[in-house]
């Protein structure tokens, strides 16, 4: 029986050097809601056909994503891996735009914290529509799994 998606996601923490209360809420709020709702189906079949669900590991390694996905009981499905370069810019601005944000909830009016949060969300679809692309053909996911996990990705690169 098929069921694809996500039960279960980590990241690796060494690879994370340093994160901020805001930075610390952003990851728990993208795991719960990836949890509760998500749409992941790994394209290359199985040997023994087995269709999902899926944990999930996360981390990067000499520059690059690796995406790790097991079967419910742990056992290795494949690990993907996917260049970064085309996400640097994508995640150094999504980093600037929330910073804002966060100066802007503490210090502005609720119009000019409107205003911020809708390019926030621009540049998040922007970089959950790469994400889609780079995984076409290798793993088929809906837009909003794609935009927690590249929430978690963009958390994987923090660097103090």
């Amino acid at each position: 029986m098929s069921d694809p998606r996500i039960i279960d996601i980590t990241l690796d923490e060494r690879t994370i050097l340093w994160r901020n209360a805001d930075i610390e809420q952003e990851r728990k709020v993208a795991l719960l809601d990836l949890l509760n709702d998500n749409y992941f189906k790994p394209l290359r079949a199985a040997s023994d056909g087995y269709e999902g669900p899926y944990k999930v590991a996360l981390r990067v390694e000499e520059g690059r994503l690796a995406i790790d996905i097991q079967r419910a009981d742990g056992s290795p499905v494949e690990t993907i891996g996917l260049g970064m370069m085309r996400f640097r810019r994508s995640i150094k601005d999504y980093f600037a735009i929330c910073d804002s944000y966060y100066q802007a909830v503490r210090q502005q009016t609720p119009q000019q914290i409107e205003t911020v949060d809708m390019a926030r969300r621009g540049l998040h679809n922007d970089a959950a529509e790469l994400l889609r692309e780079r995984l076409d053909g290798k793993i088929e996911l809906d837009f909003d799994t794609a935009r927690r996990l590249f929430t978690l990705i963009c958390v994987l690169h923090i660097r103090g």
